[in-house]
């Protein structure tokens, strides 16, 4: 995949975030999440590429865009042909009352590089490049903790645990606090929190917990691009999600995924900000535009780019701002 590509996917992102942050705090999640959508779709429409989406909204007869095998971009024969993992809006609920933490997010890699995750829950565990391979998921909490703090030469009372406020994470919850290391709870997005496990300067050194299997193959493309870890492991609630999964290729339900199973070879992401978080700032509109703050990674090179953009709505194609 291109270098300059890299650079073009932010424009998706961009335009899904200008487009669902205009509707930031207004408590409809549904009308924030598909003007994301109808954003990033169109957007598509001026890249070059042969796009599938392999992550996306639903299956087709659940999402009239962005459907999992839709085709997307304008390529030809000689465009790179790619598989996509994509959230247009990732933390619909933190966009609708406006909290922070909220992102627009895409993942590209070449075909066959992503794990096609059914939409069931997945156990996720992630951590920064300090504390690559320290981590296991046949471990108690307590027991990662101890391996983690060792790794990055600290006491476990030094970590900071992010975990998703739910019913299911209460055993979690209080295995964590029994064993000294400080958590932040969020009420979604843990994309973002897994992101931000591999940056110092936003205090996080773990996420825990079991989140949305397609966000995690989206949070495991960004770790590989900036050298952490993750592992993961579907959660099925119904045997019919065992059964859809396994036509989808996942033949040990109870395989536990590493992070280059979840997202292998060379792979790029990008992600901008909606609403302000730990990670990324998010849109400011003034009078005839708006101001993002986008970041782009890519695992073959590592590099790490910033981009704070400033937005003319007079001079630039309308994607549904």
């Amino acid at each position: 995949m291109d270098r300059n590509l890299a650079l073009e996917v932010v424009r998706l992102t961009e335009s899904a975030a200008i487009a669902s942050a205009r509707l930031m705090g207004r408590g409809n999640e549904k009308q924030s999440d598909q003007a994301a959508v109808d954003a990033m779709r169109k957007a598509f429409d001026s890249l070059r590429i042969r796009g599938t989406v392999v992550i996306g909204e639903g299956e087709r007869d659940e999402a009239p865009m962005l459907y999992i095998g839709e085709k997307v971009g304008q390529g030809g024969a000689e465009d790179p042909e790619v598989d996509i993992a994509l959230d247009p809006l990732e933390g619909t609920t933190i966009c609708a009352t406006g909290r922070a933490n909220s992102l627009s997010v895409i993942a590209m890699g070449e075909k066959g590089n992503f794990l096609h995750a059914p939409d069931v829950y997945m156990q996720k565990l992630a951590v920064g490049p300090k504390a690559r391979s320290a981590i296991d998921l046949s471990l108690s909490p307590t027991q990662n903790l101890r391996r983690i703090a060792d790794a990055m030469n600290r006491y476990i009372e030094d970590l900071t645990v992010v975990i998703l406020d739910r019913t299911r994470h209460e055993a979690l919850i209080r295995e964590v606090r029994e064993a000294g290391a400080r958590i932040k709870l969020i009420q979604d997005g843990d994309v973002s929190a897994a992101i931000a496990t591999c940056f110092e300067e936003t205090g996080v050194d773990v996420l825990m917990g079991t989140g949305g299997a397609p966000e995690g193959v989206i949070a495991a493309a960004a770790l590989r691009c900036v050298g952490g870890d993750m592992l993961g492991k579907l959660v099925f609630d119904k045997p019919e999600q065992v059964e859809r999964a396994k036509k989808m290729g996942i033949e040990d339900p109870d395989r536990v995924y590493k992070i280059d199973e979840l997202a292998k070879g060379n792979v790029m992401f990008a992600a901008t900000g909606v609403t302000s978080g730990d990670f990324l700032k998010g849109v400011r509109f003034f009078p005839g535009g708006a101001e993002t703050n986008s970041v782009v990674m890519r695992s073959q090179t590592g590099t790490v780019r910033y981009l704070s953009s400033t937005h003319r709505f007079d001079r630039k194609p309308n994607y549904g701002w």
